[in-house]
């Protein structure tokens, strides 16, 4: 899971673009990154660390145009060095920047054939360098004509579509052309585009993986970019659109509505927060029959993504909704933290209980997910310890039971708490006096509440099941290899070495 923005502007766009990192830093807490083009150049700065550490005034200066690209990264299939932050860039042909947010299923062999043929080269194990050199090579057979056309860069798009597989949405900015925004066939991973007009009457576009990062900096959300479509907005605001590839059909991430997006968002013409309001009843009624007679004195959501979810919740069985958590806002997003001791770890270190709220109490609390159990095991322990006399938990989501091949790092098979177990095996494992999951069908249905042409999902790590058709054990024990904490672990000290390298080279 990553943040991409862009916009082509009429005046210098480095701040706008900063700001729209900001509001989707939740997407990306690894790296940063901005490019910018000015008088036929690129102007860029990243590297690891949060926006507001990336970015100093220097580099703001730095940062010149009026036209520009932006990503936040938290690594999935590359690494977390320093060297993979994006946005990347290839001088020729024109000179391309590019930044991703998804993931490439089909990685692996693209490097062994493409790159062979095309005699192109990368420097680092991203899929975000390698769909860019793969998008280069492309727009390369247009480089004797006198200027690039929307054409040319469709039919590019194209090509690039017909060679790749997975969840992606891109920017790519080009030199002496413009932004190219796409989506993949499957609308997997968000991507919206909306514009402005300025003060002069001029049209300016933006282009971002939430909607949000439009509303902060004026502009007016359009629509959503469609699965396998392409948009080409030139540096001086030509605006072209165009479907680039056959058999689309939109099955969006699901997850995004119960956990990734903010609640101020509207992805593929939903609201985040609505969606989470729907699920909130649903999970109730659930709860309702389940939990019969478990005699619960007050609703906790763990915060924040839950808070939502947990209101509707107490308002739908009558109880009392109190918050029952204090939230470390500067602790990074548990699971996608690398390795079990450093997880558990920043657990104790994010949250800290109440204890007035949950004395003498019968407790349930409400998550948006349980996907290894470590932070759900942890906060029953902190309710316990707080004083509560039993423990209830409800999950948001159903049980996560696959990984994620299309841009969430979300562990392999056997760390995820749910493969293979019971739901009264979890909540053993959990410490729970009692558990619900929220139904795959309620699930589903709470986010088509709000668009009913929503008629498919990309619900993998509940199912199993691959939109894509493409992936199989043999990618599964690959990808195994790549996200395994131990694995993580050797690829952390390397990286760390290569890093210091890289430092003492360049000071």
């Amino acid at each position: 899971m990553c943040g991409i923005a862009g916009i082509v502007g009429t005046t210098p766009v480095n701040q706008s673009l900063y700001d729209a990192l900001t509001v989707l830093q939740h997407r990306g807490q690894d790296a940063a990154g901005i490019v910018t083009i000015s008088n036929g150049k690129f102007r860029q700065r990243k590297a690891n660390g949060l926006v507001k550490d990336v970015f100093e005034t220097k580099h703001m200066h730095r940062l010149q145009g009026s036209i520009g690209i932006a990503h936040v990264r938290y690594p999935t299939a590359g690494s977390s060095s320093a060297a993979e932050a994006q946005p990347f860039y290839v001088n020729s042909p024109y000179g391309i920047a590019l930044a991703h947010n998804g993931n490439l299923t089909n990685a692996k062999e693209l490097r062994e054939r493409h790159l062979k043929v095309t005699r192109r080269h990368i420097n680092t194990s991203s899929d975000s360098e390698l769909l860019l050199n793969v998008l280069a090579y492309e727009l390369e057979k247009t480089v004797d004509k006198p200027s690039l056309e929307a054409e040319d860069v469709f039919r590019a798009v194209s090509s690039v579509n017909s060679q790749i597989r997975g969840g992606y949405a891109v920017l790519a900015l080009i030199i002496g052309g413009g932004i190219v925004a796409f989506r993949d066939p499957n609308g997997i991973r968000p991507l919206v585009y909306g514009s402005r007009v300025n003060e002069e009457g001029k049209t300016e576009y933006m282009v971002a993986s939430e909607s949000v990062a439009l509303d902060i900096l004026g502009f007016k959300l359009e629509r959503d970019v469609r699965p396998g479509e392409a948009l080409y907005i030139t540096e001086d605001g030509r605006f072209y659109s165009q479907q680039c590839c056959e058999n689309a059909k939109l099955c969006p991430c699901i997850f995004e509505y119960v956990y990734f997006a903010r609640p101020d968002s509207y992805i593929n013409d939903v609201s985040v927060y609505a969606s989470r309001v729907n699920m909130g009843r649903r999970l109730g009624a659930k709860i309702q029959k389940e939990l019969a007679g478990a005699d619960i004195d007050v609703i906790i959501p763990i915060p924040e993504t839950s808070c939502d979810i947990a209101l509707e919740i107490a308002k739908y069985l009558g109880i009392q909704y109190r918050q029952g958590f204090v939230k470390n806002r500067y602790i990074g997003r548990t699971f996608i933290m690398p390795g079990q001791k450093q997880r558990k770890k920043s657990v104790r270190n994010k949250l800290n209980a109440i204890k007035s709220e949950f004395k003498d109490k019968n407790v349930l609390l409400v998550d948006d997910s349980i996907v290894r159990g470590t932070t759900s095991g942890q906060i029953i322990d902190l309710a316990r310890e707080a004083g509560a006399r039993k423990v209830y938990f409800a999950s948001a989501a159903p049980e996560v039971r696959y990984p994620n091949v299309y841009g969430i790092d979300m562990a392999t098979s056997r760390e995820l708490i749910a493969y293979g177990k019971t739901n009264q095996e979890i909540c053993d494992l959990i410490g729970a006096d009692g558990l619900v999951y929220q139904g795959l069908d309620d699930l589903k249905a709470a986010v088509r509440e709000e668009n009913p042409a929503l008629t498919e999902f990309e619900d993998s790590i509940f199912t199993g099941h691959y939109v894509t058709n493409d992936i199989d054990e043999k990618y599964l024990a690959y990808l195994d290899q790549l996200r395994n904490d131990d694995a993580k672990a050797d690829k952390a000290w390397n990286e760390a070495e290569s890093d210091l390298e890289l430092y003492n080279e360049t000071n």
